[in-house]
């Protein structure tokens, strides 16, 4: 197959769940290709380096293959490759450690105190 629309691959290598997820986010301009955010109905060619926005991080995938539908989760690699540097992933690693200012288990709900220190702490950042 030459010719795969970048909506249409990002759902069969499963970087999306559905292919309207995939569109979605091309129309918000969260996929690039050389910097440059694109439409959905590019087309893509095997060597292009794709670029996906999640928050917080930004992630990069070399096209390998170009399949014809939906492929199986192991068969993914023969068709991409993750580029996406390490400190990206330690990113999403640190985010995934602080979100919603977790606690120990068996300290039960936090206090009107622990409420307000917790309210301080997430508003730090505005």
């Amino acid at each position: 197959m030459d010719e795969v629309r970048i909506d249409k691959w990002l759902w069969c290598v499963r970087l999306f769940k559905t292919r309207s997820q995939a569109a979605d986010a091309c129309h918000k301009g969260h996929i690039l290709i050389g910097d440059v955010a694109i439409k959905a109905s590019r087309v893509v060619k095997e060597g292009e380096i794709v670029e996906v926005k999640r928050n917080p991080i930004l992630y990069r995938y070399k096209i390998i293959g170009l399949p014809a539908s939906r492929v199986s989760a192991k068969l993914v690699p023969q068709y991409l490759e993750d580029l996406t540097p390490e400190q990206e992933i330690v990113k999403l690693d640190l985010m995934r450690a602080n979100i919603n200012g977790q606690r120990d288990r068996g300290t039960g709900r936090p206090t009107k105190r622990d409420r307000r220190m917790l309210d301080i702490w997430m508003n730090e950042d505005n």
